[in-house]
């Protein structure tokens, strides 16, 4: 599955954190070592197998804590039965020490993430908002939107999520999200399909 992992760091500091570690970013963990960096938390969207793939890789070789929203947290138990029907395997759960809240600020060195609570995808969804860009998880894509035919997705809160929490952001934020290439706010406000059809209250629920 073709997921993205960020890592977001403060050069100045050395401090950093990893978003949505997925099966495979072994070589994001390396990367980390080598530049020297200090990893202080792991960073989850939300909890769907493909996005908490690594955490466990990640908490065991850096000793940091996973942040993840409350909402969220009875997904875990199902991890076994998501990585079954995404073709992966199941990882291990781990339990967050640090649950997120909306409008709460992470600190990274010198900067900071504001955490936005985005249900829809899942209960407990959330964008991080940093200094002209928001990481969208499976929020916003480029073109398109999450999927709410999941257990806990709907499709009305993920437009009210869309609508009044990332359409206020500026045209020049750029949006990096779960899968796919990123984009700004100002392109999908003209162009994403879904986002017009919020504006002309026609939007359909998102299954793929």
């Amino acid at each position: 599955m073709d997921n993205n992992t960020y890592v977001i760091v403060d050069p100045g500091t050395g401090d950093a954190v990893v978003v949505d570690p997925t099966a495979g970013s072994e070589c994001v963990a390396a990367e980390i070592e080598r530049n020297g960096w200090r990893l202080r938390e792991v960073l989850n969207t939300h909890a769907h197998a493909d996005h908490v793939a690594a955490n466990a890789h990640f908490v065991r070789r850096f000793g940091v804590p996973v942040a993840l929203h409350p909402s969220d947290v009875p997904l875990l138990d199902t991890l076994a039965e998501q990585a079954e029907w995404m073709g992966l395997e199941p990882p291990e759960p781990v339990q967050p020490r640090h649950y997120l809240k909306h409008g709460e600020r992470i600190r990274v060195g010198r900067h900071h993430l504001t955490v936005i609570h985005t249900p829809g995808h899942t209960p407990g969804g959330v964008c991080f908002l940093g200094d002209g860009f928001v990481l969208t998880g499976d929020v916003l894509f480029a073109g398109s939107i999450g999927r709410t035919d999941l257990p806990g997705g709907c499709a009305e809160d993920l437009l009210a999520s869309i609508q009044e929490r990332l359409l206020v952001l500026g045209d020049d934020t750029r949006v990096y999200p779960g899968h796919g290439q990123d984009t700004t706010i100002g392109w999908e406000r003209v162009h994403n399909i879904h986002i017009l059809g919020i504006a002309r209250g026609t939007s359909k629920h998102r299954v793929a």
